[in-house]
């Protein structure tokens, strides 16, 4: 796509998310080489909380069968946080309780999240450590986004930051009530999907937009609004999103927090990227 800044968005979604956005890359590279080819080499690669993960892993060069494998072995090096989500859901509603204003909810899921008793940050960090095949930050264009957790804020880090990328990756991971927040200069973050699970606003810059996003369409936000209001703000930025499908949200359940939905959404992910092959390659022909 010579002259065309092109932009790929990997949503949040879990340890499923990042499941089901390598299975589908992969199926999209069985069935169209180059247009997977197009979108991993994309100018421009956002990630938000799970698609930080799967958009630092690509861009280090590591192959999308190896990292399928990684997601439909039986081993894993995931921590199963048994969140019941119900209780953290009702946290959520708890803390913001009274609030209208979106920045003031998100500096009081800031504040529960700081509260919150979770795994020794040490710990969590080793996991994302071990997702990662390349510490390093990619010399291209990655932008992963988290929240301060003490302003509410919105901070977009990339490898100009002079920030490790295991901490940005683990600061848009880090979801309120089920991870520590994560210090970054002194500052606390939490997960960057916490107002927007994509984050699409962040590609505005790009002529050309594929996302990502491991939920039902229209992947509605936490906070208020979707993916697909996010995307008719944009209006007339190409944008092409890919929900995941049934059956892939009925794989995944309520839970996309548990290593269990690995494997299913991975290979799901897969069936579906194969299938939605030749309706991406047409957009990015045709956008």
């Amino acid at each position: 796509m010579d002259g065309v800044k092109l932009g790929l968005v990997l949503a949040g979604g879990g340890v499923a998310g990042i499941a089901w956005e390598t299975g589908f890359l992969l199926g999209l590279q069985d069935k169209s080489p180059d247009t997977a080819a197009a979108l991993l080499t994309a100018d421009v690669l956002i990630g938000t909380s799970a698609g930080s993960t799967v958009s630092a892993q690509i861009a280090s060069g590591v192959t999308l069968q190896e990292l399928f494998d990684a997601q439909t072995a039986e081993a894993t090096g995931e921590l199963d946080p048994k969140v019941d989500v119900e209780v953290l859901g009702q946290m959520f509603v708890d803390a913001i309780a009274g609030s209208q204003d979106r920045a003031e909810q998100l500096r009081l899921l800031g504040e529960a999240a700081m509260r919150a008793d979770t795994v020794e940050p040490a710990v969590r960090r080793a996991v994302i450590e071990a997702r990662l095949p390349n510490r390093l930050w990619p010399d291209r264009e990655l932008r992963i986004p988290a929240i301060n957790a003490q302003t509410g804020e919105l901070r977009v880090f990339g490898n100009a930051d002079g920030v490790e990328l295991i901490d940005a990756v683990g600061a848009s991971c880090a979801v309120p009530g089920v991870w520590p927040v994560v210090v970054i200069e002194g500052e606390r973050y939490m997960d960057g999907g916490m107002a927007s699970g994509s984050n699409v606003h962040l590609a505005a810059d790009c002529d050309v937009v594929v996302v990502l996003s491991p939920a039902a369409d229209p992947a509605p936000n936490l906070l208020g609004g979707s993916l697909r209001e996010e995307i008719d703000v944009m209006t007339p930025l190409p944008v092409l999103p890919v929900f995941a499908d049934d059956a892939v949200v009925e794989a995944i359940g309520t839970n996309s927090l548990s290593p269990t939905t690995r494997r299913p959404a991975a290979e799901l992910g897969r069936e579906q990227g194969r299938r939605t092959a030749d309706e991406i390659a047409a957009f990015l022909v045709t956008a």
